[in-house]
């Protein structure tokens, strides 16, 4: 175990096994994506910067839903695999680490950023980085692994910011590193960056997705073990 989770693009090896589990998985399609929609709003017509854009399920949406979308992630196939997903928009190779240097201060309405801040060593640099993009009235819709979720798998201190290791089986086939800390640590980094909390969900997958695994969605419907959401607006 080092100090930094590092850059190495961790999906870009499994990406297609990803993309293929994210498209209609009970996780990504019927947890985090419906969730993360409903806090953006309407998108028509909007800049929408999607940071960590993944195979451009989420962006793909926000097109189809008349929003003007750019996007970044830091796995090349990843990219790829949105530029196919999600014509009409913009994207790039990029480390969410590092300064969004592309786009000026207050160039965008909205930014979404889903699943991928636990993944970043500096993650009080990218909250500072999307504050800055944003225009006043914008808002940022920002969702990672519920902190209670990482304690209950994990263990330890609850209180403990730490990168802890996952192996992720029989659907994905790959392994994980990531930050887990507390949620106070994580609404103190909010506030430090500028921004106040207008929403927080702790999502449920619709009783439909029940088919999909029972077991799982019995689990995620009942407890902490799923994703944490916020919908965030400049201070």
């Amino acid at each position: 175990m080092t100090e930094l989770v590092g850059r190495e693009p961790q999906y870009e090896a499994p990406a297609e096994n990803y993309r293929r589990h994210a498209a209609d998985g009970l996780w990504n399609a019927h947890l985090d994506r419906p969730a993360c929609l409903e806090l953006l709003g309407d998108v028509k017509g909007k800049r929408v910067l999607d940071a960590a854009c993944g195979p451009g399920f989420y962006a793909a949406e926000m097109v189809s839903r008349g929003a003007l979308v750019t996007g970044f992630d830091n796995s090349p196939r990843m990219v790829e695999f949105c530029r196919q997903q999600a014509g009409g928009g913009e994207f790039r190779v990029h480390d969410l680490n590092d300064p969004i240097d592309w786009l000026p201060d207050a160039s965008v309405d909205l930014v979404l950023c889903a699943l991928a801040y636990e993944y970043a060593d500096n993650r009080a640099g990218a909250l500072r980085e999307f504050r800055r993009v944003l225009k006043p009235g914008g808002a940022l819709v920002l969702s990672k692994l519920h902190p209670t979720g990482d304690w209950l798998r994990h263990g330890g201190s609850y209180f403990d910011t730490r990168i802890v290791e996952e192996w992720w089986g029989a659907e994905l086939d790959m392994g994980v590193r990531f930050w887990i800390e507390p949620l106070e640590a994580v609404c103190a980094a909010i506030a430090d960056a500028g921004f106040l909390i207008e929403r927080l969900v702790e999502p449920r997958p619709a009783p439909e997705a029940a088919a999909l695994n029972p077991a799982k969605h019995e689990r995620l419907s009942t407890g902490p073990y799923g994703f944490i959401a916020f919908r965030l607006r400049p201070a």
